[in-house]
């Protein structure tokens, strides 16, 4: 598909780690892209590569505030909203907040997105909305009940993205993003992700702790599949993929145990040390759901989606990149 121009792309929480990678992929398809994010949870690092590019622009604001929103939208074809507070203990331990960014933020960027008359509004949904349905794998249209704060959060995004469409004729498209790692995820702080915290532990010969037995498994996906999905929800033409959501996984499911195995054992290439590191467990955390699974049909069918890394695959371009840069 060859595009007659190029298009003016609002990342917001761009700074962070999905959507600085995706600030950085469609500045080099020769996007204009503009950076919308407060730094609470994301870094100035993530954006070094890009901060001076003539096509990249950076606002300081935080979603909560609409007037921060309504600059921000200016002059805009498509909104790539990223930014959240994430985390199923944090929104377990600070409920007010998470709603406040997650909820009241994101109607902030609906309402200042349809004044604006933007193309299309692209959105990060959550694989936490299947919540207590123990159905596997996860079809868009089986949903159970929410298992946390930060769930409820992500469901309420899909329901006034859905009004919104309905209502207001705004074309929105949400991606429920099921464990995403890669490049540029922090690996510190409380709240990190599970494959950062555990390859910078590993690192540092020190015993990742697991949550439970180790056998609760995730359908983990690499950030260039996420990227992947971005773009095709931002051009597709197919009016059944529009103002829906989809699951933006790779389609298969690996135990943290079996994380754990290919971390030490890729790991061990740059360091043998790191294959004798014992693992520890404890108890399971609050929130957790235990098996994770995406079916990936409606996304192959309507948008025409074809994940290229698997796990395995994506844990060695990550652990390359961790190496080098932590």
């Amino acid at each position: 598909m060859k595009e007659e121009t190029k298009s003016t792309i609002l990342v917001t929480g761009g700074a962070g780690f999905i959507g600085s990678n995706l600030c950085e992929y469609f500045l080099s398809k020769g996007h204009q892209v503009t950076c919308l994010d407060n730094f609470a949870t994301g870094h100035r690092h993530n954006l070094k590569d890009f901060i001076n590019h003539p096509y990249f622009s950076l606002i300081e604001g935080d979603i909560r505030n609409l007037s921060d929103c309504q600059n921000a939208v200016q002059g805009v074809d498509y909104v790539l909203h990223q930014a959240a507070l994430g985390s199923v203990p944090r929104s377990i331990k600070d409920p007010i907040t998470t709603n406040d960014v997650n909820v009241s933020g994101f109607l902030n960027m609906l309402s200042a997105s349809r004044d604006a008359k933007i193309k299309r509004f692209v959105y990060a949904a959550s694989s936490s909305t299947y919540g207590d349905s123990q159905g596997l794998p996860k079809v868009e249209d089986v949903i159970g009940k929410p298992l946390s704060p930060y769930a409820i959060t992500k469901y309420v995004n899909e329901l006034y993205a859905d009004i919104f469409s309905r209502t207001y004729g705004l074309e929105t498209i949400g991606l429920r993003y099921f464990n995403v790692f890669g490049r540029k995820q922090d690996p510190k702080g409380a709240y990190a992700a599970v494959i950062p915290k555990f390859v910078m532990q590993l690192m540092q010969l020190e015993s990742p702790l697991i949550n439970g037995d180790g056998n609760y498994s995730r359908d983990f996906t690499y950030i260039d599949n996420v990227i992947q999905m971005n773009e095709l929800a931002m051009i597709t033409q197919n009016p059944d993929a529009v103002n829906t959501v989809f699951n933006t996984a790779y389609g298969d499911r690996n135990s943290l145990n079996d994380l754990v195995g290919y971390l030490k054992e890729y790991l061990s290439a740059y360091n043998p040390k790191i294959a004798d590191v014992a693992i520890e467990y404890g108890p399971n955390r609050a929130g957790d759901i235990p098996h994770s699974l995406a079916s990936i049909e409606k996304a192959k069918n309507l948008l025409g989606y074809n994940p290229q890394f698997s796990l395995q695959q994506g844990l060695k371009e990550a652990i390359d990149w961790y190496w080098k840069h932590l």
